[in-house]
């Protein structure tokens, strides 16, 4: 749990993530499109893994990937992470990380 904690206090936005998910690349395209860069922690290519995965379920995740945080807060996994998106609220939450254009 250290772990996941540590990870998610260093960076904006976080995303927990399997190398083989579809679903947390889709997660990972969107914020790029909407222009932040988020922080991608592949915990299958960890040797914490399997620690990092019964943290984020203990931590409210309803399924271990994709885990997305944005600013130390748990968002959740992809359902969450569309609805709010849907409903004009995810921005808002990206905002102050996301990469200005000069």
């Amino acid at each position: 749990m250290d772990k996941v904690t540590r990870l998610v206090q260093e960076k904006g936005v976080v995303i927990f993530s399997k190398s083989s998910c579809c679903l947390c690349y889709a997660v990972s395209i969107l914020f790029q499109e909407l222009g932040v860069s988020p922080t991608v922690y592949e915990i299958d290519q960890d040797s914490d893994g399997r620690e990092m995965e019964k943290a984020l379920l203990r931590l409210g995740c309803n399924a271990p990937v994709p885990a997305v945080f944005i600013g130390g807060k748990l968002v959740g996994s992809t359902n969450e992470v569309m609805s709010r998106h849907l409903s004009g609220s995810l921005i808002p939450l990206l905002k102050p990380y996301q990469q200005t254009s000069s």
